[in-house]
């Protein structure tokens, strides 16, 4: 009996035991375009981005809406004023589910496409989305997955429109498009609980 003991001890310390899959900040961007005066496109980021993947594949994905960087101080400032209204509202959340089944199989160095549908949480509105991935394995406790094309975000399905509107008055635009496309390259590790 001791010896069964000694051995579920010595198992139980020598593998670890998996949890969720966490986020690796600096690995990962979400990236959004905007044009302005029809046809000016800019780059932007967020540099801050937090989520994880439970075992069951629920994916909770968070972003910090005050670290939104343009290049240009005086513009991530109005952004985050009077577009984002980070006082009230300073994170976005997308919630969605994975196939953790078939990510698990994956071999390392093997990619795979699939599907993703689940819901973005943005300035106090909620909507549904749906696009396809490429999901990555690197070792057997990180992969990545990639936005396969961008998802277009309209401004007014998030009650947006007025604060685009004001954008474009403070810098004395003709014009800065509703919809901006957003792309995303997320990694993950797998978490030790023991």
């Amino acid at each position: 009996m001791r010896i069964l003991l000694l051995s579920l001890l010595v198992s139980l310390t020598t593998f670890p035991a998996f949890s969720a899959w966490l986020l690796d900040n600096q690995f990962s961007k979400l990236s959004f375009v905007t044009i302005k005066k029809g046809d000016i496109a800019e780059n932007h980021h967020f540099a801050r981005l937090a989520g994880k993947v439970n075992k069951e594949g629920k994916v909770d994905f968070t972003v910090d809406l005050t670290s939104v960087d343009t290049k240009i101080a005086i513009r991530d400032d109005r952004m985050k004023q009077f577009l984002f209204n980070t006082d009230k509202f300073p994170k976005a959340n997308f919630k969605a589910k994975l196939d953790m089944q078939k990510i698990d199989k994956l071999a390392s160095g093997k990619t795979l496409l699939m599907p993703l549908t689940g819901s973005i949480s943005l300035h106090g509105q909620k909507q549904e989305v749906s696009t396809q991935v490429l999901v990555a394995k690197l070792t057997k406790d990180k992969f990545v997955v990639s936005s396969m094309q961008p998802v277009l975000i309209n401004a007014k399905n998030y009650d947006l429109v007025a604060g685009v509107a004001k954008l474009r008055e403070l810098a004395g635009l003709p014009s800065i498009s509703n919809a901006v496309p957003v792309s995303f390259v997320l990694s993950f590790n797998q978490a030790h609980t023991g």
